[in-house]
């Protein structure tokens, strides 16, 4: 039997849901009849997602992952116990992650949702890790290193960091690498969120 709090949980969950992926979707500039025609689905459909009103299956969750190249886990993990917190507060076990160990970095999700301006990220570059393509996203971005030693290529320059060092490049390539012995942790922020 679903209680009220339940019901409610799930609903909240649903509206937290769809705004990550409204936000997603406004962040890398496509339309919904643009979305609708990669899945295969209405423009209807997409929008009704949006607004929480439709909930998409896993298989749905899974396109719409690969479409805006974040892990399905991104998708996952929206409870907030309390409701005052919801949107508000992130709790240190309540985190989503994003990223798995195996490729060398493991990022958690610090702000509520995507739904902001910005995004902000904990993220854990293991030792040796390296981002080998250089990536470039329509953002602007800062970082504040928490421990350990990293280092960035911004637009050709590398720069080495440690611990209580930041930096800020916007539009520009850049790659990363970790060349010590233990994990860096840099909190890293976006704006617009990408994730």
């Amino acid at each position: 039997m679903t209680t009220t709090a339940t019901k409610s949980q799930h609903e909240n969950g649903d509206r937290l849901l769809a705004g990550d992926i409204r936000a997603l979707r406004k962040a890398r500039g496509l339309t919904l009849a643009e979305i609708a025609l990669k899945l295969g689905r209405s423009v209807g459909w997409v929008s009704q997602v949006e607004r929480g009103l439709s909930i998409p299956s896993l298989a749905d969750l899974r396109a719409f992952a690969d479409l805006f190249d974040v892990p399905i886990s991104l998708f996952f993990s929206h409870d907030v116990p309390v409701e005052q917190e919801r949107g508000v507060i992130v709790r240190a076990g309540s985190r989503r992650s994003l990223g798995t160990s195996e490729s060398g970095l493991v990022e958690e999700l610090l702000s509520p949702d995507l739904g902001g301006s910005f995004e902000m990220l904990r993220s854990v570059f293991a030792p040796g890790a390296k981002l080998t393509t250089e990536a470039r996203r329509p953002t602007e971005e800062a970082g504040y290193v928490a421990s350990g030693t990293f280092e960035i290529e911004i637009d050709g320059v590398w720069h080495r960091l440690g611990e209580g060092d930041s930096f800020r490049f916007e539009g520009k390539p850049f790659r990363w690498r970790n060349p010590g012995t233990e994990p860096a942790v840099v909190i890293w922020v976006v704006s617009p969120p990408v994730y």
